[in-house]
């Protein structure tokens, strides 16, 4: 059973989070070399070295996120995760749980699409990669953000200083 801390995330999870976050604003703020480079890919047209190399980023982006997910993931569940504050409502906290998870799954699945289209010119995998599975992506952050504002503004429970430094 993994350990539960009532204050903070540790440091490690707390390094693991910001840079996943920047990575992932990082691609999803940046996507157009490897747009660009999949198009000209489905066209059978040749990629120029500044084409790949655009493309690769995100791709190696994507891997170095995916790297991330699976420590994070055993962090979790090995050193646990800070108790929901007494002042968050029963229906907050099941959101909040539900919106983690769904985190989890994109954290894994957004990647793996992105490999599939990109390695393995799998259409459908490029086409929910690019929709709707980034789509549910910013939507989560913003959900993210609202919560956090919520909890440190509303309930008054500094929930960010779980996340900053302990």
């Amino acid at each position: 059973m993994a350990f539960r801390s009532q204050v903070s995330f540790t440091m490690p999870q707390r390094i693991i989070h910001w840079s996943m976050a920047l990575l992932i604003f990082f691609n999803l703020l940046f996507p157009y070399g490897m747009e660009h480079a999949y198009r000209l890919m489905r066209r059978g047209e040749t990629l120029t070295p500044d084409q790949i190399s655009s493309a690769n980023i995100h791709a190696y982006v994507g891997f170095a996120i995916l790297l991330l997910a699976v420590l994070r993931l055993c962090l979790r569940f090995f050193q646990g995760v800070p108790t929901h504050p007494a002042e968050e409502p029963r229906v907050s906290q099941i959101a909040a749980k539900v919106a983690h998870f769904t985190f989890y799954v994109l954290f894994f699945i957004l990647p793996l699409s992105g490999i599939a289209a990109y390695y393995f010119g799998i259409a459908t995998a490029g086409e929910l990669h690019s929709g709707p599975f980034k789509a549910v992506m910013w939507v989560l952050i913003a959900g993210h953000v609202a919560a956090v504002l919520v909890h440190q503004l509303y309930w008054r429970t500094n929930i960010l200083k779980r996340m900053t430094h302990g």
